[in-house]
């Protein structure tokens, strides 16, 4: 439209506040996300553990059911912290099967097709844009995660009274904790390689043997060197004795005690991996690429 035609007109419409503009990203992206009938069925599927689970509550506070269904109280699974870290642990390996799906062509698209200036050149900033597309994996994986995870323990809390939740309120954070743990780990290694790794297929491959590769690997140096310093490479071992900590059972993987991994470790090593992720991120997101 010629200006001199004098019938351009500004933006006069609301502004998105400064503090939410990240959440334009996400926004947009969950409409391609769920594009995709595997991923939208398999985001279906991940609700099906927390509605057993949820049954489960229920049948174990109501006798009249359980008297129909010629159940025994004792037979059922005790409402506890193993209850609850069960639910963490599987609804993370659903999580990890969903971002391999999702995440890779977070950011590969945008880089591949050049698209960071058509970002860059609003009033939006590389930080803003990567927790945007950060804000993708977050929000979708703490709806399967522990979202639902703390829905159950406000039930049982509700259904076994005050007592239960006085003595039990750490179960809460622990949830919230271990869940959050995994969920943050996960996402920024997904973006990153998506960052990094232009090719789908490649970045959902090279996600997959981050979390496999380095589990063989980590025995083995364990085994030859009679050590427990090569859980370090293992990221799921990692994970799983950061929420050994939280939920208070020290070694459920059942290793001997000299190969237990110290909780400090596990937290430090999961920090350094999480840095050295923003830090390659960093490098990467820019309005343009010079190559040399």
């Amino acid at each position: 439209m010629a200006v001199y035609g004098h019938t351009y007109k500004p933006y006069e419409g609301a502004l998105t506040a400064g503090w939410s503009r990240f959440l334009v990203v996400p926004r947009y992206a969950y409409e391609s996300v769920f594009k995709s009938k595997l991923v939208g069925g398999f985001f279906a599927f991940c609700y099906l553990c927390p509605l057993i689970m949820l049954i489960l509550i229920y049948l174990h506070h109501n006798v009249g059911a359980l008297a129909a269904l010629r159940f025994n109280v004792a037979d059922l699974l005790a409402i506890d912290a193993n209850f609850f870290r069960f639910f963490v642990t599987f609804q993370g390996g659903l999580g990890f099967i969903f971002t391999v799906l999702i995440g890779p062509p977070l950011m590969s698209r945008d880089l591949a097709n050049n698209a960071l200036p058509l970002y860059l050149c609003r009033p939006f900033t590389r930080a803003e844009y990567v927790l945007g597309k950060l804000s993708v994996l977050l929000i979708l994986l703490s709806a399967i995660n522990w979202i639902p995870g703390l829905l159950l323990f406000g039930l049982q809390a509700s259904l076994a009274g005050g007592g239960w939740l006085s003595a039990n309120l750490w179960l809460a954070w622990a949830i919230v904790a271990s869940s959050g743990v995994g969920i943050i780990v996960l996402s920024l290694l997904a973006l990153t390689l998506s960052a990094w790794i232009k090719w789908r297929t490649a970045a959902s491959g090279a996600l997959f043997v981050l979390f496999t590769i380095p589990f063989g690997l980590g025995m083995l140096i364990n085994g030859v060197f009679h050590t427990r310093w090569g859980h370090l490479i293992n990221l799921d071992i990692l994970i799983q004795t950061v929420a050994d900590g939280l939920f208070r059972q020290p070694n459920s993987m059942g290793f001997p005690n000299w190969m237990v991994l110290p909780l400090w470790a596990a937290w430090l090593a999961l920090g350094f991996l999480c840095a050295l992720c923003l830090l390659l991120l960093a490098r990467k997101v820019r309005a343009y690429e010079v190559v040399s």
